[in-house]
């Protein structure tokens, strides 16, 4: 007998509007209304703040906060300069990577709307000869939007500060092999909504609030988890982000760990990582019969973790990393199986965690 999946049409739906709306690291907001009106039946309020994070809370009432979060802002490039004959040389938002951008279709955004551009590069024809061949890099890669002159870009709408998104869009390859840019991490706040409409279809009352939290510019350094953990003052908070299948090519496992989709989710250990909860999550884990990997960081787990790992005198916190590959590309791939255990897993741990839960190692 198959398994009944846990997503069903209206979820894919979502997931396929939320990864197709650009959300560029300072520029969550739309995806962040996209998120907020799927999450709405499913959560009590919403807290926003002044960046554009948004949280859905579930008893807000409740004094013990437990978080689960992930992050909305997906990598990008800014307009950084316009040369004389219309070519545009950029600086990146995020980790955006230099090798991946030739011949790839931009958008700009402006508040004439949207831009379209390539990134050009020369013909190869052009490349042969005796010199050695130049890769792509930061300085070497260029937008063309159509225009000759300068001005004729600025015409467009286009100047200095513009950001720049790919358009690529959401696709499944075999069946069940998500595909799209901005996996990374517009996943993770799929996962935490659906933990939450699980929670209202399965009619679970938990005994202490939930605070479904959706946080902004994690790509250039955990800001958003950084504001909204202040704001929140969680006692708990699990967080899930991507990270790395290491079974591609030309990826060295001695280094990066075993890691491989379609294996389950991955748990982290790290500095960061509150043991107790981390071992409260393997035991739920293994209680439930959902699969999962380990993965060791070593000073940092780089994701949200470490902002609210070390918010507010110390906040038990532990990552569920969901994971994937070709990160930080347009084409980055995850496995439905392991989207669906994450959302497993995260749900039946908030099942099993006590009000008032402190995780102490000393009690």
């Amino acid at each position: 007998m198959a398994k009944k999946s846990i997503l069903n049409k209206e979820s894919m739906t979502f997931l396929e509007n939320y990864l197709n709306n650009a959300s560029p690291t300072g520029y969550e907001s739309e995806g962040q209304k996209i998120w907020m009106d799927y999450l709405k039946p499913y959560v009590d309020e919403f807290i926003t703040d002044t960046y554009g994070t948004a949280v859905g809370v579930i008893n807000p009432d409740a004094d013990f906060k437990v978080v689960i979060e992930g992050h909305s802002d997906e990598i990008s490039w800014y307009v950084n300069y316009i040369t004389d004959d219309g070519q545009i040389y950029v600086i990146r938002n995020g980790g955006s990577d230099h090798q991946i951008a030739p011949s790839k279709r931009v958008n700009i955004h402006t508040k004439k709307g949207i831009v379209p551009g390539v990134f050009g590069w020369p013909a190869i024809h052009t490349r042969k000869g005796g010199t050695k061949e130049q890769p792509a890099k930061l300085d070497n890669i260029s937008i063309d939007v159509g225009c000759s002159t300068k001005d004729e870009v600025l015409a467009l709408g286009v100047h200095v500060g513009c950001v720049i998104t790919y358009p690529d869009t959401f696709t499944i390859l075999n069946k069940n092999k998500f595909v799209c840019r901005a996996l990374d991490n517009r996943m993770g706040g799929f996962m935490i909504a659906e933990v939450a409409r699980l929670l209202k279809e399965n009619n679970e009352t938990l005994p202490f609030g939930l605070y479904v939290t959706n946080s902004v510019q994690e790509e250039i350094g955990l800001r958003g988890a950084e504001m909204i953990t202040q704001r929140i003052k969680p006692n708990v908070a699990i967080v899930t982000d991507v990270c790395h299948d290491t079974t591609t090519p030309m990826i060295d496992k001695k280094v990066e760990g075993d890691s491989k989709i379609g294996d389950g989710p991955v748990i982290s250990y790290a500095p960061a990582i509150q043991n107790n909860l981390r071992e409260h999550i393997i035991e739920t884990a293994e209680k439930n019969k959902i699969p999962f990997q380990r993965h060791a960081s070593s000073r940092a787990t780089g994701t949200d973790t470490d902002a609210f790992a070390y918010s507010n005198g110390g906040v038990a916190s532990a990552l569920i990393s969901l994971p994937l590959r070709y990160m930080h590309t347009t084409v980055e791939m995850v496995h439905q199986d392991d989207v669906e255990n994450v959302i497993k897993l995260i749900y039946e741990t908030l099942l099993t965690i006590k009000n008032g839960e402190t995780f102490s190692y000393f009690d």
